[in-house]
């Protein structure tokens, strides 16, 4: 057993891994059936989970590699459905935009990829930056650098003037009239092109800014700003490109706009009234809450200088209201897919919406299945990622208490593996 201890600590060292691991689990969270199960043994051969025994198994070659997680709960690693994992919030956020380079922006999406994956987030979905976002969800799938898994909108489309307009708030001579090459949509026609232009620039999802945002430095944070025969020639055409869409959207009016145009989740929906959660249900359209955003924006905006004037009274009427919005939603049976908005608030503490989600009556197993297999189920990776099972990727985190006992566990994931290999232990 001793050689078996220093074979492992070598193999870990190295960052990668051995020819199998067994991963010896105290509690092991079944995600696919709401369970709690104990005493189990992962066998891990190469990035795939070859099977899962009963009671702790040891292996017969010295090669193997043996994880003593006996007191620990086990489970699989999870997914965040909102980041934007190119930046991060701070009272210079808006200048940055005119004093950091290309390369600048990636050295810090390397570190923001690196803290979350050490948070337990093994999958993300990155809803809009600059294409940097395309770059380093390359260099992570060669392993390159390290983060999670990377499945990226790109650039956001937006109107002209809308959440997205990369123009907004900057002086006339710089403001020009961008259009869909910089993601800006005015018809039916741009529409197609903006979409198509970002499968070319290596799109996985495509994201819409539905209604007006929070942090836009333009007046309105939930007016509609697309027609839906612009929201439906997305939705059509990311569909011929194998993506679907996302929407921003905080205003009631711009949600059913997208709901009805197609678009398959909703994020934020802070001004969701009951009949658009019926909507939402009709046309099985899932809510991102983003709660921890809300709250975050909510509380830094009473922070003089934090964020510019025109953003304050935004912060302070949308933020507020989300969580209980989410409340209701849930209530009303409203599906609900995990997403935390990170890059508003800082990157690392995604795991805190788990905490908020369940505050306001969502069980601690729903919630944490709504990280898991739902999110695997739209990014259709259902059969890879989302549960431990035999044939699934070896994604794998640990937290040292049972989350479904004590939820603030949650935020000190003590290891993580992805793909196979150990990141943190």
């Amino acid at each position: 057993m001793k050689k078996l201890i220093l074979f492992s600590i070598f193999f870990i060292s190295l960052g990668i891994s051995a020819q199998n691991t067994y991963i010896h689990c105290g509690k092991l969270i079944d995600t696919k059936n709401g369970k709690v199960l104990t005493n189990k043994t992962i066998i891990v051969s190469g990035n795939t989970i070859k099977s899962i025994e009963n009671n702790f198994v040891n292996p017969t070659n010295l090669s193997d590699v043996v994880i003593d997680l006996k007191t620990k709960t086990v489970m699989p690693g999870w997914i965040d459905m909102h980041v934007h994992i190119e930046a991060e919030t701070s009272p210079t956020a808006y200048l940055d935009e005119f004093t950091k380079n290309e390369a600048d922006v990636a050295y810090d999406a390397q570190e923001i990829a690196g803290r979350t994956l050490m948070a337990g987030f093994t999958t993300v979905r990155d809803l809009g930056g600059s294409g940097v976002n395309v770059s380093l969800r390359n260099a992570i799938n060669k392993k390159k650098v390290k983060g999670p898994r990377i499945f990226t909108a790109e650039k956001s489309l937006a109107t002209t003037g809308g959440h997205a307009d990369p123009t907004n708030g900057v002086k006339s001579e710089l403001m020009g009239d961008p259009g869909p090459k910089e993601g800006v949509v005015n018809s039916v026609e741009d529409a197609k092109k903006a979409v198509r232009q970002r499968y070319k620039n290596g799109a996985d999802w495509i994201k819409i800014t539905a209604t007006g945002g929070v942090l836009s430095v333009a007046k309105s944070g939930s007016n509609p700003q697309f027609f839906v025969d612009e929201i439906e020639a997305i939705v059509k055409t990311a569909k011929d490109y194998g993506m679907k869409v996302a929407a921003h959207a905080h205003g009631d009016e711009g949600m059913v706009r997208a709901i009805k145009g197609g678009v398959k989740t909703i994020e934020h929906g802070t001004q969701m009234s009951e009949s658009t959660m019926d909507l939402m249900k009709q046309y099985n359209a899932y809510l991102v809450p983003t709660i921890s955003a809300g709250k975050y924006v909510a509380e830094k905006a009473k922070i003089e200088n934090y964020y510019p004037a025109i953003i304050v009274p935004k912060a302070l009427a949308i933020g507020a209201q989300i969580q209980e919005t989410f409340r209701k939603a849930y209530k009303r049976g409203v599906p609900i897919a995990f997403g935390t908005d990170a890059g508003v608030y800082p990157h690392g503490e995604n795991a805190k919406e788990f905490i908020y989600m369940t505050e306001v009556g969502m069980p601690v197993m729903a919630a944490l299945q709504s990280a898991t297999t739902t999110n695997a189920m739209l990014l259709d990776m259902e059969k890879q990622l989302g549960a431990i099972e035999p044939g699934f990727l070896a994604d794998i985190i640990a937290t040292n208490e049972d989350p479904t006992e004590n939820i603030n566990t949650v935020e000190n994931v003590v290891f993580v593996m992805k793909d196979g290999v150990v990141y943190k232990n």
